[in-house]
């Protein structure tokens, strides 16, 4: 007993050092995080004996343990302070980053405040969270003398219009003419068109034909050219001041029409009526119209012969493309066309006329044994490609491109006959595809045959979806299942959408008309289906000084000639009288129709020269009757008349 008192004296003042310890350690670590335990156990030395129950030794047991865990506690806690210091630190450092700008009336007081910030926490003692803090943005704002706005603002962007009565996607005839057709019926309507391209809405056909005319060298600038009557006009339908800011429509008392440029639709969700643009902004809508056009093919051996290649090669569609194409004229010694089709033909020719001031080498070649050889008979395909030999062209036929590479500053285009065609510039004018980039994620039907969406007799694609130009792809009561890519289609269609759009309901049944100019003295107008592997039948004339594009834009007053159009039927036409004179020198193909038969029965008509009788031909094509002379019918043209 003795001994274990005895013992127990020795022992006594290190138990009561180590609990001393303890408890300070204890104390520190709970300040240090601002949390001080509520109580702390105070240490009681037993004076029992040390065998036994061991109380004494399970009490230094018990105060050993707590000192460890103080210990380990601490040390845990500071580590998590540093951290979190540190990711201060680092939310301040980017902070200021991101609040620099490039004028500052009072950079050393922002300097300062932000120093101040930065150094506020240490490492020894970390901030207490219990403490109050100055938020983010006073640490980092400006002096409030400073006239400019907070340092991290930036520049608030157009309020675009989160809602649209009618929002019509591209900014084509198509659309242009279904905004002017709603307005027209509902003269309160807000329109909303979405286009990816920068200009506001304009005609195209002046960017492969009159322009090209123009003597004034600015017209890449100011885009007006002369009609082939003389009479200069815009290429864009209306001017800016025709428009109201997209950020005004919502509020406009009596509605209009906005333009938002450079916005593509990139998802459609139709059962949400609502759109995304490809900045992430949301539009609904009640009514929509899809008008999105097409994009120019391209000939797969020059999307595969490299950079080199592509950049020198040109696309033809947009205003952009004349500017390049222009441009590139000016400086190229040869540019050469592949494409005998309509817009091949016709730069092929503007290009020729320009060429023979400027000694510039224009080529054009095409698989066809003659310009326009799937749409016109072949003895007319041949005149037309002499025409456009004389208009200063080489024409090169049954070209099959092989190949196309890039060797010395040159383009070498390899045919599949052996020949070899050395040019400086590309025009690929090989057709158009529809675009129908919206059609999956708008559930919207394809044609698998034509291309385009498919809609109904009343161009809808769904109950409050339409679709017109060249996208559509449209039920022909008389001809079938078509799909037109040609600007009168585009006014009618367009129109004809906007009519139902504000509730008319009316099918789509106008036979739309499309033409082409060979420069101001040789055109045609075709309305229906104009395949040269039909049978044709042409019936010619003898041509007068009126049987030009030229005399028909000064009687009409256009250039564009089937602005002149209207959907009206034409009355039952009086045919001349006058027997039909033989033609002596066919070659000559003055002026004439051509009628194109399937299963005896007119389905398509050219009027060669021939100009502002496209409604008779319309109901010719509407009757769908077999005709036993097509001679007669010819005459209700009056072409043999002086």
């Amino acid at each position: 007993m003795l001994t274990s008192r005895a013992v127990c004296r020795k022992l006594a003042p290190l138990i009561r050092t180590s609990s001393t310890v303890c408890r300070q350690n204890v104390r520190r670590a709970g300040l240090n995080n601002a949390r001080i335990p509520a109580c702390v156990p105070a240490a009681h030395m037993s004076t029992g004996p040390l065998g036994g129950g061991g109380d004494n030794l399970k009490y230094a047991l018990l105060v050993g343990a707590a000192f460890v865990g103080g210990i380990t506690y601490a040390v845990i806690t500071l580590k998590g302070d540093q951290r979190r210091y540190e990711t201060r630190l680092s939310e301040i450092s980017t902070r200021r980053q991101r609040s620099a700008t490039p004028v500052q009336t009072e950079p050393p007081a922002v300097e300062a405040t932000t120093t101040e910030a930065v150094s506020e926490p240490k490492l020894e003692a970390a901030p207490s969270p219990e403490e109050p803090r100055p938020p983010p943005e006073v640490a980092a704002a400006p002096s409030e003398t400073s006239p400019q706005p907070p340092a991290d603002s930036t520049p608030a962007p157009p309020q675009l219009p989160s809602h649209a009565p009618y929002l019509l996607i591209g900014g084509g005839t198509a659309s242009f003419a279904a905004a002017r057709s709603i307005r027209a019926r509902d003269p309160g309507a807000k329109v909303l068109i979405v286009t990816d391209e920068p200009d506001l809405p304009y005609m195209r056909p002046p960017l492969s034909k009159e322009l090209w005319f123009s003597d004034d060298p600015s017209v890449t600038e100011t885009l007006r050219f002369k009609q082939w009557n003389g009479k200069e006009r815009s290429i864009y339908f209306q001017p800016p001041s025709f428009y109201i800011d997209p950020e005004h429509l919502t509020g406009a008392e009596n509605g209009g029409v906005a333009v938002l440029v450079n916005k593509k639709v990139v998802h459609m969700d139709v059962r949400g009526n609502k759109v995304k643009l490809d900045d992430g902004t949301e539009i609904s809508y009640e009514k929509c119209l899809i008008a999105t056009g097409g994009v120019p093919r391209n000939l797969q051996v020059i999307e595969r012969a490299g950079e080199e290649v592509m950049k020198r090669t040109s696309l033809f569609r947009k205003i952009e493309d004349f500017k390049s194409l222009e441009n590139v004229s000016r400086k190229a010694e040869s540019i050469t066309i592949i494409g005998g089709g309509f817009l091949g033909s016709e730069l092929a020719c503007a290009l020729g006329r320009k060429a023979a001031e400027s000694g510039l080498e224009v080529v054009q070649m095409f698989p066809e044994k003659g310009n326009m050889g799937k749409v016109l008979p072949e003895y007319l395909s041949n005149w037309t490609t002499e025409k456009v030999k004389k208009e200063g062209v080489k024409v090169i036929t049954e070209a099959l491109v092989k190949s196309v590479s890039y060797r010395d500053d040159k383009l070498e285009i390899q045919l599949k006959d052996g020949r070899l065609v050395k040019t400086d510039h590309i025009v690929a004018a090989v057709g158009l595809e529809p675009n129908v980039d919206l059609a999956k994620s708008a559930g919207l039907e394809v044609d698998s045959d034509f291309g385009g969406y498919r809609v109904n007799a009343e161009l809808q694609a769904r109950s409050n979806i339409w679709v017109a130009g060249d996208a559509a792809c449209f039920y022909d009561i008389r001809l079938g299942r078509r799909r037109v890519e040609h600007h009168d289609h585009a006014v009618v269609s367009g129109r004809l959408a906007g009519e139902n759009m504000t509730g008319a309901s009316k099918p789509y049944w106008h036979q739309s008309m499309f033409w082409s100019d060979l420069g101001p003295d040789v055109g045609y107008e075709a309305i229906g289906i104009v395949d040269s592997s039909l049978p044709t039948v042409g019936v010619f004339a003898k041509a007068t000084a009126k049987d030009t594009p030229k005399a028909a834009t000064e009687k009409s007053g256009t250039g564009i000639r089937s602005e002149s159009e209207t959907e009206d039927t034409a009355a039952s036409p009086v045919a001349s009288a006058a027997p039909a004179p033989a033609v002596e020198n066919k070659d000559e193909y003055g002026k004439g129709v051509i009628f194109y038969l399937r299963d005896k029965v007119v389905v398509g008509i050219i009027l060669w020269n021939v100009f502002n009788r496209m409604p008779i031909a319309r109901k010719i094509i509407k009757d769908g009757e077999e005709h036993a002379d097509l001679n007669e019918v010819a005459k209700l043209f009056n072409i043999h008349e002086d």
